[in-house]
């Protein structure tokens, strides 16, 4: 899309997925903005230009924004579970909002947006699986329902004003920096726990499958989205492979010599019982593979909780 490295922002820079990106675009030689609320890890953003703002602030979005060419929008304001529990504040905080932030780039001229989405919700009980993104849309969450929402609107700001996007819906990703919050990161969540011997609470008997990602890949098929020349628009991202809660915690036991405390609690209805993505489309269209075996990423990832005791 563009020769030079290009002008970024990052929506969401305080969080796991937003400090692993900065770090790796200012690597790059990118002109990175990290916009945040919040930084959890304000010297891993050193080379980026940190802007203190709140996503639903239209007034600071469009200060951060302007003068930069690609949009990374990572930020959603709740979680599969707070989603539920208010759908108004959903759609107020992460729709609109996210409405707003598209008015505001066709407005300034940004060349692409770049959003992630979710491999995990998006199709609900899927009857494929690996479940290729041409399958039905069925979220049995509101923040499924709000993350397709805000794709479609993504497709019609490009119909309607020529705003150029990349979705990517992305599986469960893990690795450094995540920080086990709102009830969500089960992996990080797990080994910090394990390392505190504290115990955690699991939903469930350990039997539901997802596909867990390292985040170096994830930041890998990010880079490559913000320079597709394709025609193509929604990606999965992911490993194609599924594992058990179980399988998990056995893999983590394992490379921790410790058997982890659970405390098993009853199954809650916005958990499918089985979450894989398939990935052949981003291998043709973008190049990216994911690279990073689960139990290399495991070990990285344990290595990088114990370094911070």
């Amino acid at each position: 899309m563009i020769s030079r490295p290009p002008s970024c922002i990052v929506l969401g820079a305080g969080g796991f997925l937003g400090t692993n990106l900065c770090r790796w675009l200012v690597a790059s030689g990118a002109r990175v903005r990290a916009f945040g609320r919040q930084f959890l890890f304000p010297r891993e953003l050193e080379g980026a230009d940190v802007f203190q703002g709140d996503f639903s602030d239209p007034l600071a979005l469009a200060a951060a924004i302007e003068g930069h060419e690609v949009v990374f929008h990572l930020v959603h304001a709740t979680t599969p579970q707070s989603a539920n529990r208010d759908m108004i504040g959903d759609v107020q905080r992460s729709v609109v909002s996210s409405l707003a932030l598209l008015d505001i780039s066709r407005t300034l001229g940004v060349k692409r947006i770049v959003f992630v989405s979710s491999g995990g919700v998006i199709y609900g009980p899927a009857k494929r699986i690996p479940t290729p993104e041409s399958a039905p849309t069925d979220p049995i969450s509101a923040y499924g329902v709000s993350k397709l929402a805000i794709e479609k609107y993504l497709a019609l700001y490009e119909h309607l004003h020529g705003l150029d996007y990349r979705v990517l819906r992305v599986a469960n990703p893990f690795g450094p920096f995540q920080i086990p919050r709102k009830h969500q990161g089960i992996i990080a969540a797990l080994i910090s726990r394990a390392l505190d011997d504290e115990s955690i609470q699991i939903w469930g008997d350990g039997t539901v499958v997802r596909d867990y990602i390292f985040v170096t890949d994830v930041i890998d098929a990010l880079a490559a989205a913000a320079s597709d020349q394709s025609g193509t628009r929604i990606f999965n991202i992911g490993t194609g492979q599924g594992r058990s809660l179980r399988e998990v915690i056995a893999a983590i036991e394992r490379q921790l010599g410790q058997t982890l405390r659970i405390e098993w609690k009853p199954a809650r209805p916005v958990d499918v019982p089985t979450s894989v993505i398939a990935v052949e489309r981003a291998r043709e269209v973008l190049g990216w593979v994911p690279k990073t075996s689960f139990e290399e990423g495991l070990r990285e990832t344990i290595g990088w909780w114990r370094s911070r005791t």
